[in-house]
């Protein structure tokens, strides 16, 4: 093992706090009631709150001890789960497991944009690579590489640090959407790709279905070689929420796990400006297939789907519905019922404000509340790029939501 003995005693200390954590009888309520929750059997209204982009100011790189850098990753990762319990008081479940990926090369597109990154944080703009469509031919997958001697030492390092302390397991994602419709932008650059559609219609469509076919033969590939996990327990599904949920894996599940044993997840945030039927012809119609493959589908992220809610309720074994801050909750809330889960976003700017207002939080959370009654509604904090430096306003928010969730419990 690269790692020194006191980087070890660190990393097992670290992983003896998340193993008492999980073990507070709490766990298995939060567990069951998101069983209810995905089930449409809610019980309460569930809160989560990711600090994401704010993590730096809650838990920053300088109080790591560690200098291997995978035990730094590691020592970070088990860090945050104590936070997570320790600060943050959402819904979340915290699990004695430690999860350790394959090592993967990166298997991206043959064409890549040139990104333009400033200096500091701030959104970056890229030079498209796909400028004529005589080059679209050029335009394909590469395949997935695994390290798998890479994968097996770090494994065996995990086993040697947790074994007996946390389970160990050979798990990880190999993407957070099938929205291809992101990497079409990357392509030919997001007003470019408007004017397409408009100009060359069929040149988009035949970009489309490349982009379909080559995602697809990737899942056919990740299930033919054993890479995918079970994501139906204490994982990240959609753009926020647990999958804990006891419709998956499918009936005949045997072990090796297929598509259909998992929650999918598709989205198109960059066609937000595009009407209901483009968005359908242009980006809908490309993920149906792929979104086909799954045995349960969340879709959407911070794009409003209020005026085309219609059109994605006919993804098959549709449960979870972002409804972004840009979202008509009333509509929205009238288009969903309690036939699935409505994954309310609610603004992030409250947190990244000069000051929290936590009367204006706490009014626009009833609000919603009231809007949403009769929908298996979810509270979920993300997006939250910067707190303005006073991590305490994660907590604090997270308090007011669930003292909101409280208020329904006895409303409803």
């Amino acid at each position: 093992m690269s790692f020194s003995a006191s980087e070890k005693d660190t990393l097992q200390r670290l992983a003896s706090r998340v193993a008492e954590i999980a073990a507070d009888p709490v766990q298995t309520v939060r567990r069951n009631l998101w069983y209810k929750h995905n089930g449409l059997r809610p019980e309460k209204i569930m809160v989560l709150c990711f600090p994401e982009g704010s993590w730096e100011e809650l838990l920053p790189e300088s109080v790591l001890v560690a200098e291997d850098p995978l035990a730094r990753a590691w020592e970070w990762q088990l860090l945050a789960r104590i936070y997570g319990w320790e600060h943050i008081h959402d819904d979340q479940v915290t699990e004695a497991t430690f999860d350790v990926p394959h090592v993967c090369e990166p298997d991206g597109w043959s064409l890549q944009e040139e990104r333009i990154v400033p200096e500091n944080r701030g959104a970056f703009t890229w030079k498209a690579p796909l400028k004529d469509w005589g080059d679209l031919s050029k335009l394909s997958r590469r395949k997935t590489t695994v390290d798998e001697e890479e994968t097996r030492r770090r494994l065996d390092i995990a086993h040697e640090l947790f074994d007996g302390i946390l389970e160990v397991r050979n798990r990880g994602g190999h993407w957070w959407s099938l929205g291809i419709t992101g990497t079409a932008i990357m392509l030919r650059g997001l007003g470019q790709l408007m004017l397409d559609i408009h100009d060359s219609p069929d040149r988009v469509h035949e970009m489309m279905s490349r982009l379909r076919d080559a995602t697809m033969d990737r899942l056919d590939f990740l299930e033919s070689n054993g890479l995918l996990c079970l994501n139906n327990g204490c994982d990240y599904v959609g753009s926020g929420g647990l999958g804990f949920s006891d419709e998956l894996p499918a009936e005949d599940f045997a072990g090796t796990v297929r598509c259909k044993d998992m929650w999918g997840f598709g989205e198109a945030q960059e066609f937000v400006s595009v009407s209901p039927a483009m968005f359908e012809e242009f980006s809908l119609q490309y993920q149906l297939p792929m979104l086909e493959r799954f045995g349960l589908n969340c879709y959407g992220c911070c794009e409003p789907l209020d005026t085309r809610l219609e059109v994605v309720k006919k993804l098959p074994r549709l449960r979870r519905i972002s409804i972004s801050p840009w979202a008509d909750l009333e509509i929205s809330a009238e288009s969903l019922e309690d036939n699935f889960v409505f994954s309310y976003k609610p603004n992030p700017s409250v947190l990244a404000a000069l000051t929290l207002d936590e009367e204006l939080v706490r009014n626009q959370l009833r609000e919603a509340v009231r809007v949403t009654e009769g929908c298996v509604l979810e509270m979920v904090m993300k997006d939250t790029h910067t707190v303005n430096r006073q991590p305490e306003r994660i907590e604090r928010w997270t308090q007011i939501a669930q003292e909101v969730a409280a208020e329904a419990v006895c409303t409803r």
